[in-house]
This record gives structure tokens, sequence and C-alpha cells, in this order.
């Protein structure tokens, strides 16, 4: 989600009106009431807990969550070692300061 420069995103919160059912309110982050007015009836309407919305997030953080979630019912299983980096093949040293150091 993008935001122009200035502007404070606010979460939508929950809350549910026992006879008019889910009401859903504008606020900036943390200021949220344990209860509001419901629109229609006016009866206090208690705040609910709802699931977080990963809908409107970035697909690279999406799949993130998603394998981290997987990982921890699901290890990915390694049958074989992975093959070894042949020697004239070494890593560039970026800083000259570490060429002297020793080399594996």
């Amino acid at each position: 989600m993008v935001h122009d420069e200035g502007v404070v995103p606010m979460p939508l919160y929950a809350y549910r009106c026992g006879e008019d059912g889910p009401v859903e309110v504008m606020r900036p982050l943390g200021t949220a009431p344990p209860t509001v007015p419901c629109p229609t009836c006016g009866a206090d309407a208690p705040r609910t807990i709802t699931a977080p919305r990963l809908a409107s997030a970035d697909r690279e953080r999406v799949a993130a969550i998603d394998r981290a979630e997987a990982s921890r019912t699901d290890p990915s299983v390694v049958s074989a070692l992975p093959p070894r980096a042949s020697r004239s093949s070494r890593p560039t040293r970026l800083d000259p300061r570490t060429a002297a150091l020793p080399r594996p």
C-alpha cells in the first residue's frame, strides 16, 4: 500500500452490534475504544478481534509468511549435501584491506 508523504495510514477496527451485526471504524493506530455506538440503532457495539488483512500486502511478504508457516509444520527435507564449490571459483574480495587475510 502506497501512502502520500505526511499521510498517516489508519487501520480499520471491527466491532459487532448485537442487533445489526458488524461495524467497521477507521481510527488512528492505537486509539480504538472498547465500544462504539452502532450507526443504525445507537447501541454499544463491542470491539472484536479479527485476522489481519494480508491480501493488501505485497506478494514477496505474503510468500515469506507462507514459507515460514510451512516450515514450522512441514520443513523441507534434504536428501544429499549440496555440491561442493570448486577451488577455482573463489569469491571476489571487495575490500582490499582483507586481501592479506588467510583464505579457506
